[in-house]
């Protein structure tokens, strides 16, 4: 089975604390009839320090939405380059030893993708597959997992490179004093995170089954609304409570595979905020202890979008891992609202560098694996949902 290696993970030199956050909207807010409001959801959030690409005073500035996303391509192509080698360095492998590369940014825009320039100037093959993916938004990195996990059952042999490249701050809208886009400017830090999928060897979590569940009719409670400035995000205030709706979801997924969500020894959980690892605690009756590489994640970085669940799963790297064969869950929540769970076991069996393999060429299939150009039957795992689970109750707004 697929095992996901160990990830790397990078932050910007720039930082900045929750005391300046909060200093800040003192001081340019200080009018805001829900200036109190905002400083208590702020102050709320767990977020001692984020890291910015920028220097404050430029992050404050907003040049234009070209300029802006012109600062996004740059930054990026400066900083994803050394993430990926440190993250082929952590699964035993090269460049030219990835099938596919799953690139998730919720920041910026770019087309062709940051994965076209990766294989002109990384050293990938050119018939490397591409999966850029936008509008996931923080579900991106548990979406860029199970979608890498497909790819490497269909092609068994196979290796991906999942690639998380989130700078938040450039999305910051001085003129947007709505109360979730403030409550954003104090809660999101900017990323670059890479990890990789081996479809045979490796250290770390041995994926075995995925799924995908969407809230229904919740499309506007996470939201970018795109206009002449950029990218507005939008936060709903039901957004806080949607484990009600998702932790039901992600005790069927165990289920279906013979655990209970309950009782795994490790838990990769997207950390959006404080209130949604509590709730998912209570609902799933574990210690908040269980979720403490979540917590730190968003303590020390803030929330890193789709970045967040690879940095925490390098957390647990850097703790030692659990026994071999320890049962864990990995999740990442996101606009839909969406919910990218996976479910897997730890494995330190091999060392990855103790196995390699030569590329397959697309005109020279493997014998141990399939044909790229072909069609593959891909049994997929089962569904986060049944047409006999009745359909999760809307919370009141």
């Amino acid at each position: 089975m697929p095992v996901l290696c160990r990830p790397a993970v990078a932050v910007p030199e720039h930082t900045i604390t929750q005391e300046q956050t909060l200093d800040l909207a003192r001081s340019l807010h200080a009018g805001h009839e829900q200036l109190p409001l905002v400083l208590r959801l702020i102050g709320n959030t767990g977020v001692a320090k984020r890291h910015l690409v920028q220097p404050i005073e430029r992050t404050l500035a907003h040049p234009g939405f070209e300029a802006r996303n012109a600062a996004y391509e740059s930054q990026a192509k400066a900083r994803v380059p050394a993430v990926v080698e440190e993250a082929l360095g952590h699964a035993g492998l090269e460049a030219r030893d990835i099938d596919l590369i799953v690139y998730v940014s919720c920041t910026g825009f770019m087309m062709p993708s940051l994965t076209a320039w990766m294989i002109n100037t990384l050293g990938f093959r050119n018939d490397t597959r591409q999966m850029p993916i936008a509008q996931l938004g923080c579900a991106a990195g548990g979406g860029a997992i199970n979608r890498a996990h497909d790819f490497c059952v269909a092609y068994p042999g196979a290796n991906a490179l999942i690639v998380a490249c989130e700078f938040c701050s450039l999305c910051y809208q001085p003129t947007d004093l709505t109360v979730g886009n403030l409550l954003s400017n104090g809660l999101f830090g900017d990323a670059v995170a890479a990890a990789v999928i081996r479809g045979t060897g490796g250290v770390g979590v041995r994926l075995e089954g995925n799924g995908s569940h969407l809230v229904p009719d919740s499309e506007d409670w996470i939201a970018y609304k795109v206009r002449e400035t950029g990218f507005h995000f939008m936060l709903d205030k039901r957004v806080p409570g949607t484990m009600e709706q998702l932790a039901p979801a992600l005790v069927d997924l165990a289920a279906r595979h013979g655990q209970d969500a309950g009782a795994q020894d490790f838990y990769i959980i997207h950390a959006g905020g404080p209130r949604i690892l509590d709730d998912l605690g209570r609902h799933l009756k574990v210690a908040p202890e269980a979720f403490r590489f979540s917590r730190a994640t968003l303590t020390e970085y803030g929330n890193i979008a789709s970045a967040v669940v690879l940095d925490a799963l390098r957390r647990l790297f850097e703790e030692g891992g659990p026994a071999p064969g320890s049962p864990g869950l990995i999740a990442g929540f996101g606009p839909g609202i969406t919910a990218e769970v996976s479910l897997g076991r730890w494995t330190g069996d091999r060392p990855a560098d103790e196995i390699r393999r030569e590329p397959v060429r697309l005109d020279q299939p493997s014998p141990t694996r399939l044909d790229p150009r072909e069609p593959t039957r891909l049994t997929p795992s089962p569904s986060l949902t049944s047409p006999n689970t009745p359909a999760p109750a809307k919370v009141a707004s």
